[in-house]
């Protein structure tokens, strides 16, 4: 069985798969070193992968070093099925790498827009073989945030489907300006991909993908596991 370490930058996810399905998953606010024994405790679990987007937790290395015989660090470095094209692969976050490497393990050989709305959104594009790059761009939860931070009256606001459009009061304008502000961005994004790959596969994932799918206006693939099928995908790959 294969235990992945999804790390990101709120939260942290546990997953094992057995024979190429998850069997058992977790999402944690709080990682801690006893979060991970549990899991680990009588579990099994012959490989695992860790992914982190910030600076990982010491006791992660120790456990899994020391109760599991093969344990992968997802980096660029990584042997992948796909030959990455982007300029600063050494800048590259192994989210990003494990959702195309979801991608193509799922539509392997395809033209695939992977869109990860979290605490950031990224729209990363994976050409048949080859990962070209993508952009970043700022997440709801973090524009809500700065428009609290960097005014000196707009209240800190949560996401919500229930608001006037345009609004009517702050609290609308708040909600209307970025819920829709971030989906006419991703709508214009899938436009202008498709418009140049008119066979193009788009992917929602990501903590606000599941608030987001519905309001999009093209076909999309819902797939909230793609990060972690990837990093199986690519401990299968690296173990072999």
């Amino acid at each position: 069985m294969n235990l992945i370490v999804d790390i990101g930058n709120t939260s942290t996810k546990l997953a094992v798969y057995k024979d190429g399905i998850k069997i058992s998953g977790k999402k944690i606010n709080e990682f801690i070193y006893e979060e991970l024994e549990k899991v680990l405790t009588g579990s099994g679990i012959e490989r695992a992968i860790i992914s982190s987007v910030r600076r990982c937790p010491p006791f992660v290395y120790d456990l899994l070093f020391t109760n599991i015989p093969y344990v992968h660090v997802l980096s660029y470095n990584s042997e992948l099925p796909f030959k990455i094209e982007y300029e600063t692969p050494h800048t590259l976050g192994s989210d990003r790498i494990a959702a195309v490497a979801g991608a193509y393990s799922r539509f392997n050989g395809e033209n695939i827009l992977i869109i990860d709305s979290g605490t950031a959104i990224t729209f990363d594009f994976l050409y048949g073989e080859l990962y070209i790059g993508g952009n970043i761009s700022p997440g709801i939860d973090m524009r809500f945030k700065a428009l609290n931070k960097f005014t000196g009256k707009l209240p800190l606001l949560e996401k919500s489907s229930d608001y006037s459009f345009p609004g009517r009061n702050t609290t609308d304008a708040i909600l209307a300006g970025v819920i829709e502000g971030v989906t006419y961005e991703i709508n214009e994004y899938i436009r202008t991909f498709k418009k140049e790959h008119k066979d193009i596969k788009v992917i929602m994932t990501g903590g606000d993908g599941s608030f987001l799918k519905d309001r999009l206006i093209h076909q999309t693939f819902y797939l909230p596991d793609i990060v972690i099928d990837g990093l199986n995908y690519i401990l299968e790959y690296n173990a072999k």
